[in-house]
């Protein structure tokens, strides 16, 4: 291997929003606890558009049409360390979409107002997150760790 490759995992999120509301899952798995975007991994030699609608109606019920890509999402695999392996999230958005709301083993889905974002258990990077995914200043989100502390870097 090269220096140039690195061992890599590749995933995909979704902000899927109606007006004023966007949809959230209510996660039950302790790495990622809390609401937050539906998602999952990519599968291997799948397109990554791809997967993000084939997550969405995997954990959500809904078809999604032309989901744009918002941003990038990146973290060491293991013990904050890059060079062991870096975790890719693509962050995409859609406002359209069809179908019925469904929940999976992965969490309950949620209509959330956004007015009402303040008042819910989020995941620990929830805001910086939306900010990225919402912000058109800003395209990467990425952590960077400091002797063992996680700092979000956002670009």
């Amino acid at each position: 291997m090269s220096h140039r490759t690195e061992t890599a995992e590749f995933t995909v999120l979704c902000l899927i929003h109606d007006k004023d509301r966007i949809l959230l899952q209510d996660r039950v798995s302790e790495d990622w606890k809390g609401y937050t975007f539906p998602g999952g991994h990519i599968e291997i030699g799948e397109s990554v558009v791809e997967a993000v609608i084939r997550e969405m109606k995997e954990e959500t019920g809904l078809t999604i049409r032309n989901p744009k890509l918002c941003g990038v999402k990146q973290f060491p695999i293991y013990d904050g360390d890059y060079s062991k392996g870096r975790y890719v999230v693509f962050l995409f958005e859609t406002s359209e979409f069809s179908g019925e709301l469904v929940s999976s083993e992965e969490g309950t889905m949620h209509w959330i107002d956004k007015s009402e974002l303040d008042q819910m258990n989020l995941v620990d990077d929830f805001a910086e997150l939306l900010e990225v995914m919402t912000d058109e200043k800003y395209n990467e989100f990425q952590y960077i760790v400091e002797d063992g502390k996680w700092n979000v870097v956002r670009k």
